[in-house]
């Protein structure tokens, strides 16, 4: 079969590349062309573009760049009429993706979204389109499936990819990890988790080290990625008491005692490792009150999405101040009553997210899907 794939960031190319990787054993003679990064071109996707030329995010970027947006629908609209594959495969990346399942499904291809764009939380008019031109929807938090039925969408909660890449993760060496980015042995650590794109970077790591010199006795650490240039961090840090690790999020996070995060799939990475965490976020002010318009959920973090109540502490917009960090973090290390009651929701988290295999799951129903009467 021939496969046409599309993920348009980091985290969809590492969960599109597994996909790619089971659907390969099921499949041996499986074809994959597409678009997304190293890591789907690592497991033999033919990039049409990689995602760096793709990633726009917010509303203002996406405006200042609409021509560059429009330009790359074009490119892949006719590369997947040239490459005519049996099935399109789209990775969350609404903007961009959803104009693709139209003009698939208008032109015939069988469409397959794995991991849904969060059209519950806004927009949910954007369901309708999903029923029309998406034939099965493969999500990888629980109550995505209930939401979809609602609206007749053919959907399957197929688990969380997040479990596959922890399973295999395995356990880091406490002395190790300090060694080797020169911390202190003493000194507990107190994760940073600023975000992978550079916006968020930019906004979120300025307030978030406001924190540090309120709690001497910790060790900060940044969690970097290495697709951000080292010199952004270093210009941001300035001369703060705090260290940079780069690509290590999992080890930092089974070091430490504690961590502000970023909203995002990071804030379930924290709650997997057992990390009291202050989930944080801020938007331009224009993109935060068109967000605020549309938003239709109560919480913003996926842990309190998953657990349907407030289990970490969000501080949003004009909320996220240093008073309201420091505070915040003050009682994630030293009201044992406090983290006691969370480590128990953690633990019911992981009840409500269940075990590794979303990939296999995956690849087992796309495979099914392009089976003779299916």
């Amino acid at each position: 079969m021939r496969y046409y794939i599309i993920a348009g960031e980091a985290s969809g190319d590492l969960h599109a590349s597994n996909l790619v990787a089971e659907i390969k054993k099921k499949d041996k003679k499986a074809e994959f062309r597409g678009c997304g990064g190293d890591r789907m071109k690592g497991v033999g996707v033919d990039l049409l573009m990689h995602y760096r030329t793709m990633a726009y995010m917010g509303f203002i970027e996406v405006a200042v760049n609409l021509r560059k947006v429009l330009g790359n629908i074009s490119k892949v609209k006719k590369d997947i009429v040239e490459y005519q594959p049996d099935a399109v495969i789209l990775v969350d990346y609404p903007g961009f993706n959803f104009r693709i399942a139209d003009f698939a499904h208008e032109k015939g291809f069988k469409v397959l979204y794995y991991i849904s764009p969060q059209v519950w939380a806004w927009k949910r008019r954007r369901v309708k389109k999903v029923k029309r031109s998406v034939d099965k929807m493969l999500v990888i938090l629980p109550f995505e499936e209930e939401f979809y039925k609602r609206y007749g969408v053919d959907v399957t909660y197929v688990g969380n990819p997040l479990l596959d890449e922890m399973a295999k993760f395995g356990t880091a060496n406490r002395s190790i990890f300090l060694r080797q980015n020169s911390l202190g042995e003493k000194r507990e650590i107190i994760a940073i988790l600023p975000g992978s794109r550079k916006q968020e970077i930019k906004r979120m790591l300025p307030v978030m080290l406001k924190v540090v010199p309120h709690f001497p006795e910790y060790q900060f650490v940044i969690a970097g990625v290495s697709s951000i240039d080292k010199s952004l961090y270093k210009s941001i840090m300035g001369v703060s008491d705090a260290f940079l690790v780069v690509d290590q999020t999992y080890e930092l996070l089974q070091n430490a005692s504690a961590a502000l995060v970023t909203s995002g799939t990071a804030t379930l990475e924290t709650a997997w490792f057992t990390v009291p965490e202050v989930v944080c976020y801020k938007a331009n002010w224009l993109s935060y009150r068109l967000a605020k318009w549309m938003i239709k959920v109560n919480y913003i973090s996926l842990v309190n999405l998953v657990m349907e109540k407030e289990v970490v502490k969000e501080l949003i917009q004009s909320d996220l101040t240093e008073d309201n960090l420091v505070k915040e973090m003050d009682l994630l290390l030293h009201n044992g009553k406090r983290q006691r009651r969370l480590l128990e929701d953690y633990e019911e988290l992981k009840d409500r997210l269940g075990n590794a295999g979303a990939s296999e799951q995956a690849a087992e129903i796309v495979c099914e899907a392009l089976k003779p009467n299916n």
